[in-house]
């Protein structure tokens, strides 16, 4: 049987910290995601929209195969300076991928990145030439801990979930085995996270301990396939986007990792419908920190990893939106 880890959180994944950092006159944000010791990564893109940095470099015929820390920002593109301001701080610290060391010549600290857009949020954007995004980042590194509000937060700050308030979620998940799965999402898709005309989340059948409000749908509940309830009715092009990041103990070899990243966007669809539309920029992130061993034969093993991963996604993009409405409530 595999339950919820004690936070309930990413960070419930052994050697991994998360930072927020915000501007809320500007309304918006930036998460990072650290890990303790360079951690093996791949990433899946399934918008049409993306914003992106160092992807290319998660392939896994590419000659780097391990990440310093994964961020998650508003912004859109100019959100991506945000791990400008990480890469300084890991660098600052001797962090990073280096053939061999050499005198004076600083490692490279390696730091994806991923977008979404919150600019016609109603924040102040009149930024000029110094938009906050390096500072942002250069925060959230500083505010790394195991514990970590969701919401109203980071990334999610500045976020929509359809005609709702969007927002940063998380869940873990822990198995009988002793493998702990994390997921972290900022939420600000064009879809509904809601069942349309009710209360109840897509992701509701994946729900634990009624961490998103434990509502359920009629019996007799029938949703017209063309009814996609409260999603943004108007879309503009570039406008939306969900980003998320999967942390694993399990040992992953990179091929492994993008196996993993490919069926956890299924974590995606079953929380959010519409999603992966031509103006949503949705990412995966995936981080192995290594330290427990897939049972054999690994292939069976990774097709139970890669279906929790894609479950403890949907908890995480669902409470992301709960607490955001939440505090908005509030």
């Amino acid at each position: 049987m595999s339950i919820p880890g004690p936070k309930n959180l990413i960070t419930d994944v052994p050697g991994i910290e998360v930072g927020n950092a915000e501007n809320r006159s500007v309304l918006t944000g930036t998460t990072v995601i650290v890990a303790d010791e360079p951690a093996t990564a791949a990433c899946a893109v399934a918008g049409g929209g993306p914003g992106t940095r160092e992807t290319d470099l998660l392939r896994a015929d590419t000659m780097v195969e391990q990440v310093d820390a994964i961020v998650l920002s508003g912004g859109s593109a100019y959100g991506l300076a945000a791990a400008d301001g990480v890469s300084a701080k890991l660098g600052a610290m001797g962090r990073g991928f280096g053939l061999k060391d050499l005198p004076g010549v600083p490692k490279t600290p390696i730091v994806p990145a991923a977008i979404l857009y919150d600019l016609a949020n109603g924040g102040d954007k009149a930024w000029g030439e110094a938009p906050p995004y390096r500072a942002l980042g250069e925060e959230a590194f500083e505010n790394r801990a195991k514990s970590f509000p969701l919401g109203n937060v980071g990334c999610g700050l500045g976020a929509n979930a359809g005609a709702h308030a969007g927002g940063l979620g998380s869940a873990s998940l822990q198995t009988s085995d002793g493998i702990t799965i994390g997921a972290l999402a900022g939420v600000n898709c064009f879809g509904s996270v809601f069942m349309p005309g009710t209360t109840c989340f897509w992701a509701w059948p994946f729900e634990q301990n009624g961490e998103f409000g434990g509502h359920r749908p009629d019996e007799n509940y029938n949703p017209d396939p063309e009814e996609w309830g409260d999603a943004k009715m108007n879309p503009q092009p570039g406008q939306n986007t969900t980003i998320a990041c999967i942390a694993t103990d399990a040992a992953l070899t990179p091929a492994q990792a993008q196996r993993v990243a490919q069926m956890a966007l299924s974590g995606f669809s079953r929380a959010i419908r519409p999603v992966f539309a031509p103006f949503d920029g949705d990412a995966l992130f995936v981080l192995s920190t290594g330290k427990v061993a897939l049972e054999d034969p690994a292939p069976i093993s990774l097709t139970r990893l890669g279906e929790l991963a894609a479950s403890t996604l949907a908890r995480a993009i669902a409470r992301g939106v709960y607490e955001a409405d939440q505090k908005t409530a509030a």
